[in-house]
């Protein structure tokens, strides 16, 4: 009776991989493959760990991955597009990438609908040879299926999902956390000028520009150290900014004027998922998890897009964050940081724009477009982080749901302007906020508008708010158990203090 149901069974769990060209079955520290397409494939395989290199350019290669390792992977290396499934894969690797993809074209990684698949990467020691990925991607990466994904990744410096270029996710449910540590942190951040810290005062001189700058100095004729006033960037209180005011200790030890938007910059940081490319979630559940300083949950350096679907993250750096426009077009997003801002547009040169300010908005590209769908943004560091932070450069809001929770810089710099707030937005400013406990938006005639519950305590956060309802002359109320505002929407964008 045993052996008949186990037949079934794996009658069942290979009927989805019948089509495909190739088939792996993982099973403790030995794999099965099954190559039904022999031409222009090679295969090779070294205990559970497969390598397969495709030739093709025009076939799109299929593969489907079955079964359990503790000590596997799969190295895919294609000229031509490929479909991944995924039917009830249970995958670790010891060291490197269980998934790794240098692929030309598209990849295409598919949950086998009713099934879970998780891929676990225990250690990322010799990043120059392994990939430092649970699923790492030489080009496009396209997520889909009707399945679950987990993604684990538990070694210091593996990111959950990393590819050079887009990533791109819809349907299935997909869950993604990092527990490892970053390994190690560069000298200085971005737009550091080393200032006059304790070292000008040992070796002369106002410190040049170089990362050096501190130990060999600059310009003669040494000035001593005094700490630096906080500047404007993430870190910039524990590092300072302009000499001559009382900072942060940190100032006084590091430099006093260490630039604008300065922020920790890592070797390798356990970020949840990253993208040189663009991030677009289109559909579907998407969960990410960080825990360790510098690991941001979702990252694009071209950009990210939420059209659609149910986005959570939670991150110790940046929830989301991106060197160019991140889009809300329709999905609803929960973003919460630890330690840092909630959502982050970094654009180039978006820091500096009040010492060159467009002639309009219009000559900017704005930092981050609100279209549609719920926006949660949360910051529960305090001052100067953020819920919703964009360097300066616009903030375009055309409609959906929002409710920022943040430290802050009162009014500067990220806020929507009369031009940009297409829908009325509002920034209440001083708003406190007790953990689990509800704050309502109300009408005139105390209908509800939008109800949100903090999962923690921030004293006079600054929450940008802004919902489909909102209309300009009208007036609204802000409520919790302890506190009540009444206020009118005088202009497009509105301060309420």
């Amino acid at each position: 009776m045993k052996k008949i149901t186990l037949w079934l069974l794996l009658s069942v769990v290979c009927s989805a991989c019948q089509a495909e060209d190739v088939i792996v079955s993982f099973k403790d520290k030995k794999v099965k493959v099954e190559q039904k397409t022999k031409d222009s494939l090679n295969v090779s395989v070294d205990g559970a760990c497969v390598s397969i290199e495709s030739l093709y350019t025009n076939h799109q290669l299929t593969l489907c991955l079955t079964g359990k390792s503790d000590d596997g992977s799969l190295v895919l290396k294609t000229a031509g597009k490929a479909r991944v499934k995924l039917d009830a894969l249970t995958l670790t690797s010891q060291e490197g990438a269980p998934l790794c993809l240098k692929n030309g074209k598209k990849v295409e990684i598919v949950a086998v609908k009713g099934t879970v698949n998780t891929l676990t990467i225990a250690a990322c020691k010799d990043t120059a040879n392994h990939k430092a990925a649970a699923i790492w991607g030489k080009g496009k990466l396209l997520f889909s299926g009707k399945g679950t994904l987990n993604v684990i990744a538990n070694g210091d410096g593996c990111r959950g999902i990393k590819s050079k270029k887009d990533i791109m996710i819809e349907d299935l449910t997909l869950n993604v956390t990092t527990t490892g540590d970053n390994l190690g942190e560069k000298p200085f951040g971005f737009g550091g000028f080393p200032g006059f810290g304790n070292d000008s005062i040992k070796h002369g001189g106002f410190p040049g520009f170089g990362n050096d700058s501190i130990k060999r100095g600059g310009f003669s004729g040494g000035m001593p150290g005094i700490g630096g006033f906080p500047g404007f960037g993430n870190d910039s209180i524990k590092r300072g900014a302009f000499p001559g005011f009382p900072a942060a200790p940190d100032s006084i030890a590091e430099g006093g004027f260490p630039g604008f938007g300065g922020k920790h910059k890592y070797y390798s940081a356990a970020k949840g998922i990253a993208s040189k490319g663009k991030v677009t979630v289109n559909s579907g559940i998407l969960t990410v998890r960080t825990s360790t300083a510098g690991a941001e949950g979702i990252e694009g350096k071209e950009g990210v897009v939420f059209n659609g679907g149910s986005v959570n993250v939670i991150a110790t750096d940046d929830a989301i964050n991106a060197g160019a426009t991140i889009e809300f077009n329709g999905a609803k997003v929960i973003a919460r940081s630890t330690t840092n801002d909630a959502v982050d547009s970094n654009p180039k040169g978006g820091f500096f724009m009040p010492f060159g300010q467009p002639a309009s908005d219009n000559d900017a590209t704005p930092a981050i477009i609100i279209r549609g769908g719920t926006v949660y943004a949360w910051s529960q560091v305090g001052s100067p982080e953020e819920g919703i932070d964009c360097d300066f450069s616009p903030i375009v809001v055309e409609g959906g749901t929002i409710f920022s929770v943040g430290g802050g810089m009162g009014e500067m710099p990220s806020v929507p302007t009369n031009k940009t707030a297409h829908q009325p937005t509002v920034l209440l400013i001083g708003l406190d906020v007790v953990k689990d406990d509800p704050i309502t938006i109300l009408d005139s005639s105390d209908r509800l508008i939008d109800t949100v519950t903090i999962p923690f305590s921030l004293r006079r956060s600054a929450s940008l708010v802004s919902s489909p309802h909102f209309k300009v002359g009208g007036t609204y109320k802000v409520k919790t158990k302890g506190y009540e505002k009444t206020f009118t929407i005088k202009e497009p964008f509105t301060a309420v203090r």
